[in-house]
């Protein structure tokens, strides 16, 4: 069932909710001042839709689509709802489950592309990101984070914690964790809400500290909710994209790509997409909408509104042909606030000369029944020792893996 809500905005009177019955079309009527004395007015009509879930089939797996030359297969299945990936040197795989509080490792011991084996490996409330590092395996919860010595056999030794002050969830709680060319840990902090004045400074930002966990700093803000972000595997330049606000309509806000450089504000609540007013959200104090503006980080691409971009990785691997190395891939794990679904795909961010260019469609085919039903929302992603790619799905509880050639 479709659920339409028209919201009505109003400087004095804050956020109310009107409940309509039309399918009118999706309307973004604005009046929005740069100050207080005068109303702000703005109408959105905005939708819910979740698509029903049914099941992984072997059926449904097949008519999934990629570019010629690619076969989608079904890594590992039965897995309760696996989250973010990482995969060590030697091939180890791990993915979390932030639900049941766990990360598991899969072992390939016969080499065939297929695990054999499936081991937990730690049990830490609400586990979620994951990171390979210099022989050990890092683990962000909400709060905490964790290294874990990675053994010859891939089981973990005692989790040390590092970190147990990060913000707290609130409504994006899912961080993220990586290293940079220059040895530094990033951690990804989302916003506590939609769209608000935040009261720590930490939340809605990339942190950035040493492997240890010391000297924890601010590294960018103003990001809404960035959890799939990496280096440029030749140039070393930081990409990430972040989720747009809800609740601006079909079409907004638009999913960034914003390219995430040290002291830069890329200007959540307050300005959006390709430098948009946020009606329901004014700046502080006597700082403008404009003033703002002009310190505010502009995305580089913007991709469909409401798709939830969830893991990136740049392809570094030999075995896709020669033009897809250095590109990037990104999970959309999919829509609910829209009337036609969006996302539910992976997608091939190309790069030209270091900068993204387009995004073009790898794995479609988890929304079927026109739309009304999907069998995978696609999250955590990364690229195999083998070269093949490997995609997580927290609905049914698989992994795919995408190979080339025979």
């Amino acid at each position: 069932m479709k659920t339409i809500l028209k919201w009505s905005l109003g400087a004095a009177a804050g956020l109310g909710l009107v409940v309509a019955c039309s399918d009118a079309e999706n309307i973004f009527k604005e009046m929005i001042p740069e100050t207080n004395d005068q109303p702000t007015t703005a109408q959105v009509q905005g939708y819910v839709f979740r698509p029903a879930l049914v099941d992984a089939t072997d059926a449904n797996i097949r008519q999934l689509k990629a570019p010629a030359g690619f076969t989608i297969t079904k890594y590992a299945g039965e897995l309760g709802k696996p989250r973010m990936l990482a995969v060590s040197p030697a091939g180890h795989v791990y993915f979390s489950d932030r639900e049941a509080g766990t990360v598991t490792l899969l072992r390939d011991s016969n080499n065939d592309g297929l695990p054999d084996s499936k081991t937990t490996v730690a049990n830490l409330k609400q586990a979620h990101g994951l990171a390979v590092y210099a022989g050990k395996l890092y683990i962000a919860t909400v709060k905490e984070v964790y290294s874990a010595p990675i053994n010859t056999d891939g089981t973990l030794g005692q989790p040390q914690q590092l970190i147990n002050d990060l913000p707290d969830g609130g409504q994006h709680a899912n961080r993220t964790i990586a290293f940079g060319p220059d040895g530094m840990m990033y951690i990804t902090v989302g916003s506590t809400c939609n769209a608000c004045a935040e009261t720590n400074p930490e939340n809605a930002t990339v942190l950035r500290a040493n492997p240890d966990g010391s000297g924890r700093k601010i590294f960018a803000k103003g990001l809404r909710n960035t959890i799939g972000f990496g280096w440029h595997p030749t140039t070393k330049e930081l990409f990430g994209l972040d989720h747009g606000i809800d609740w601006l309509g079909d079409e907004e806000q638009k999913e960034e790509v914003n390219k995430l450089v040290q002291g830069a504000d890329y200007g959540w609540p307050y300005i959006y997409g390709e430098g948009k007013y946020n009606p329901a959200d004014r700046p502080k104090g006597d700082t403008t909408y404009q003033q703002y503006l002009q310190k505010t980080t502009l995305p580089l691409l913007t991709y469909q509104a409401h798709s939830a971009p969830l893991g990136m990785v740049f392809y570094n691997g030999t075995k896709f042909p020669a033009e897809y190395r250095n590109d990037a891939f990104v999970t959309m794990r999919g829509s609910w606030n829209r009337s036609v679904p969006s996302g539910y795909k992976v997608v091939r961010l190309h790069f030209e000369n270091g900068q993204p260019t387009r995004f073009d469609d790898f794995v479609t085919g988890f929304l079927i029944d026109n739309n009304r039903s999907q069998f995978g929302r696609p999250v955590g992603i990364a690229v195999h020792t083998d070269g093949s790619l490997l995609f997580t799905d927290d609905n049914n509880g698989v992994i795919y893996r995408v190979s080339h050639g025979g």
